[in-house]
C-alpha cells in the first residue's frame, strides 16, 4: 500500500485543500481496502484512486459551508518539511487551491484530473461514475470560473521572491505604509483565516491604502516581537511570524511578473499551521 500513498495524498489534498484531511481520508479508503474481497478488482492503483476520488469529493460536499472567522483558506503545505508525503510537481499552487473554492467538488475534481494529470475524459469519466460529455461539461464549467484569473501561472524567479517578501517584511517592522502600497498592485486583495479559533477581519480588504493600513495595524498590535523567516509553502513565497518554534501567522504571497503583490493570503488558524516547522537553514 505503501507504493500508492503519496500518489492518493496527492489527489485527495488537491481536492479537499487540508492536508490533515487528506490523511485520513487516504487511511480510510486503505483500511477499507485491506480488509475487502478483492477478487474482482481488476486494477488495484485505479480503484485506489477512484476510491480516494470519491470519498474526498463526498468529504469537500459535506464541509462545504464550515464556518470560520474570516475566509477559508486552504492548508499550507511545506515541501522542505520531511514529513510532507506529497508529490511537489503534482500538488496545486496556493492561489490555485483557493481557486478551486469557486468550484464546485466534481469540476474541482475533472479539473485536477484533467490540467494536473492529463487524463482523458474517458478516464475522468469512469473515474467520477458519469459519461464522457458530463466530464468535458465539468471541465468547461471548470474553465470558464478560472480562465479570468489573473494568476493563472505565473511562478516568480527565487531571486525575485527573495528580494520581494524582504522588502515586504522590513516595511511591515518599520510600519512604512508608503513602502508597503509601493510593492502592492492597485487592486490588491487581503485575505485571512483565522479557523474556529482566531478572531480576524470578516470577508477581505481590497485595495493599496486600505491593505497597507491594515497590514501596519496587525503588525503593530500581534506581530511586533515576532521572529520572521522565509520559506516557500505549495510553490508561493511567504513570509513566516514565529513565536520560539511556533508558527503563529504566516501570509502567503502571489507576486505579478514585475514582483509586486497581488494576493495576500493571512492563515492565522493553528490547526492549519500546527504541522510547519522551522526550516534550520533560514
Amino acid at each position: 500500500m505503501e507504493k500508492h500513498y503519496n500518489k492518493l495524498l496527492t489527489y485527495a489534498y488537491n481536492i479537499v485543500g487540508s492536508y490533515e484531511d487528506a490523511k485520513d481520508l487516504v487511511q480510510d479508503v486503505l483500511e477499507k481496502y485491506i480488509t475487502m474481497d478483492k477478487s474482482s478488482i481488476r486494477h488495484e492503483s485505479n480503484f485506489l484512486i477512484k476510491s480516494t476520488i470519491n470519498h474526498a469529493i463526498n468529504f469537500k460536499t459535506r464541509q462545504s459551508k464550515k464556518e470560520v472567522f474570516g475566509e477559508w483558506l486552504p492548508e499550507p503545505v511545506s515541501f522542505d518539511n520531511a514529513d510532507a508525503k506529497l508529490i511537489r510537481d503534482e500538488t496545486a499552487s496556493y492561489t490555485m487551491l483557493v481557486l478551486f473554492e469557486y468550484l464546485n467538488p466534481k469540476e474541482r475534481a475533472a479539473f485536477i484530473l484533467k490540467e494536473g494529470f492529463n487524463y482523458s475524459h474517458a478516464e475522468i469519466a469512469e473515474l467520477l461514475d458519469i459519461n464522457t460529455e458530463n466530464s468535458r461539461q465539468l471541465l468547461s464549467r471548470a474553465n470558464k470560473q478560472l480562465k479570468d484569473s489573473k494568476y493563472s501561472s505565473y511562478s516568480p524567479h527565487l531571486g525575485h521572491s527573495f528580494e520581494t517578501v524582504g522588502r515586504y517584511q522590513k516595511a511591515l517592522a518599520q510600519a512604512d505604509i508608503v513602502e508597503l502600497q509601493n510593492l502592492l498592485v492597485d487592486d490588491i486583495k487581503l485575505s485571512a483565516d483565522g479557523g474556529t479559533k482566531v478572531q480576524v477581519l470578516s470577508g477581505s480588504e481590497i485595495g493599496k491604502t486600505a491593505t497597507a493600513t491594515l497590514l501596519v495595524y496587525v503588525q503593530q498590535h500581534f506581530l511586533m516581537g515576532k521572529t520572521f523567516t522565509f520559506q516557500f509553502f505549495n510553490h508561493q513565497p511567504a513570509a513566516c511570524f514565529w513565536e520560539h518554534e511556533k508558527l503563529h501567522n504566516c501570509h502567503i504571497l502571489q507576486l505579478s511578473e514585475d514582483g509586486l503583490i497581488q494576493e495576500i493570503y493571512s492563515i492565522v488558524d493553528p490547526d492549519k499551521l500546527k504541522n510547519i516547522t522551522k526550516l534550520s537553514h533560514i
